[in-house]
């Protein structure tokens, strides 16, 4: 999903994550921009879109999406065996599947971050078709 509105209809989904982020309270716009900087700084060519209504990341494949609601922030990992090889990093985070939800002043770890978008870039390389040769 794009953002595009479907004929007939109007979509409420922000077209970029700037537009996205505007619409969010202080504290959860101020925790979600940092962790955007981080995806970035492990993910320097990722590109950003708006997918399933959320800021997506993606690099050879999707790597990471983030949201938020009233109550919590939420990093989709997006992976359960990434989840799973950072068990141990993630045990003090309410985990959900492939997603880690934390609180707007409590945000997730730089190091953790960097950590799990490069083992799903690592996932989206080890998925691309080798040449033959």
């Amino acid at each position: 999903a794009t953002g595009a509105p479907r004929e007939g209809r109007m979509s409420t989904t922000p077209p970029t994550i700037d537009a996205w982020l505007a619409g969010r309270p202080d504290d959860v716009r101020i925790a979600l921009e940092h962790l955007r900087a981080v995806i970035h700084a492990a993910a320097p060519e990722a590109v950003e879109s708006i997918s399933y209504q959320v800021p997506t990341f993606s690099d050879g494949g999707y790597l990471v999406s983030f949201g938020a609601n009233a109550e919590r922030c939420s990093f989709y990992v997006r992976s359960l065996a990434v989840m799973e090889a950072n068990r141990t990093q993630l045990k003090p985070y309410q985990t959900s599947g492939g997603t880690i939800h934390f609180a707007p002043d409590a945000p997730l770890p730089d190091d953790i971050v960097r950590t799990l978008v490069q083992a799903r870039m690592q996932e989206n390389r080890d998925r691309r078709p080798r040449p033959k040769g």
